[in-house]
């Protein structure tokens, strides 16, 4: 994800605009004899001699192509909500979005139409900005299909996040900006849950102490199930460190059947993926049980879960994932997606579109962005997991070898 381009110049587009273009001018826009061009009733005087007025500059319009990986809810994030706002600031600029697919599929159709584009010679890729899940990071860096743009970016002071600099253990630092970060915690009832466990230690001794109360999908029909296999994995083993950010090693894994047979011991419910859990847990039939906070939230706005329902992260944290904002680096409209990218990246939008209206914990520094959060978005999103929960028990998925080795050894033990 290194190997910067030199776009200083793209990003300059302010321009200079004198009056008079004929070579008969002077610098000031008076002609070399001295005639006064200026027009009637609107004099420009220097040094005691009219001068024509210098024409108004033409607002600038814009062409982007963005590419986005996921759900349709992705497509309608930029189309609602975004591309307007652009529109607003620069009149007459065209934005046109293309939904690549959900899921980790999504990514990868990206990657291959760059990849291809880049194989066959193209000096100009018709994908100006992407949207794209981590597991992406590593083959579109490898086959360096990135531009480093975060340091051009207006809002790179809060690129902050740990997955803003490794994802999956590739090094990304410069090339991405966190679009949203999706935070798996675990959902409970009040009621039934007097005094949350604090860590994992104490989760586990609540786990066995009530028996089929607490519910997840395995790892099977979705992620957050997975989340709270990983999290255990990393807090059994105190490897977080070296399975997030690498290199692989082989030896680190032996720990992980007595680790698996310990935690597939504990006295759950297994639900029917991550709607099945919020399913279950707002029937009653469970009481805890990890969830996706943004899910959680829609449920609630829907009125499909109790709003009396809270969320929590224990020590030492639960995995996350982010979409990352992406521009390649032969973009043929690489200045218009750094200034769409940025539009993406401010306070103001990650305020009112990520936080506010989709219930995503934002992809730049959250202490940039309570200030301007409703008192009813801090009571949804921050009430019960702060910037400061997420800062430091926000944790990363392993890098992709461990990854896909935790799941096969979760099924094999």
């Amino acid at each position: 994800m290194k190997k910067i381009m030199n776009v200083l110049c793209a990003l300059t587009f302010t321009a200079i605009v004198t009056a008079g273009c004929g070579s008969n001018t002077t610098a000031t826009g008076t002609p070399a004899n001295g005639t006064n061009t200026a027009p009637s009733g609107a004099p420009a005087v220097t040094n005691g001699t009219n001068t024509a007025a210098p024409a108004a500059a033409a607002p600038k319009k814009y062409e982007i192509n963005l590419a986005t990986a996921g759900d349709t809810n992705m497509t309608d994030l930029q189309e609602k909500n975004v591309v307007g706002e652009f529109q607003k600031k620069y009149a007459g600029s065209q934005v046109r979005v293309v939904n690549s697919g959900a899921g980790d599929g999504g990514t990868q159709k990206i990657f291959e139409k760059l990849k291809a584009q880049k194989d066959a010679g193209k000096t100009e890729w018709d994908i100006d900005l992407a949207i794209v899940h981590q597991s992406g990071m590593q083959q579109l860096i490898d086959n360096n299909l990135l531009e480093k743009w975060v340091p051009q970016s207006a809002n790179k002071e809060f690129v902050v996040s740990p997955d803003s600099k490794n994802s999956l253990g590739t090094n990304v630092e410069g090339y991405v900006i966190p679009l949203f970060h999706s935070q798996v915690a675990f959902a409970y009832n009040p009621d039934k849950v007097k005094q949350f466990p604090d860590n994992f230690e104490e989760l586990t001794a609540w786990i066995k102490a009530n028996p089929k109360r607490f519910g997840y999908n395995g790892i099977q029909n979705g992620a957050s199930g997975v989340a709270f296999a990983t999290a255990y994995t990393y807090w059994k083993s105190g490897d977080y460190k070296a399975l997030t950010q690498g290199p692989f090693d082989a030896a680190l894994e032996q720990k992980w059947p007595a680790i698996m047979k310990e935690l597939k011991a504990l006295p759950v419910t297994y639900t029917n993926g991550n709607n099945g859990t919020l399913d279950m847990l707002n029937r009653g039939e469970i009481d805890m049980g990890p969830v996706w906070v943004d899910m959680f939230n829609l449920w609630v706005d829907e009125g499909r879960m109790n709003p009396n329902y809270g969320l929590k992260i224990v020590d030492p944290g639960m995995p996350g994932q982010p979409m990352y904002v992406v521009i390649p680096k032969n973009a043929k409209n690489k200045e218009a997606a750094i200034l769409y990218a940025d539009l993406l990246t401010s306070p103001e939008i990650q305020t009112k579109v990520i936080v506010e209206k989709n219930s995503w914990y934002p992809g730049i520094d959250a202490s940039a962005i309570l200030p301007k959060v409703s008192e009813a978005g801090k009571k949804k999103l921050f009430k019960d997991i702060t910037a400061d929960d997420l800062n430091k028990r926000g944790q990363s998925f392993p890098i992709n070898t461990y990854f896909d080795h935790l799941k096969t050894a979760y099924e094999k033990n």
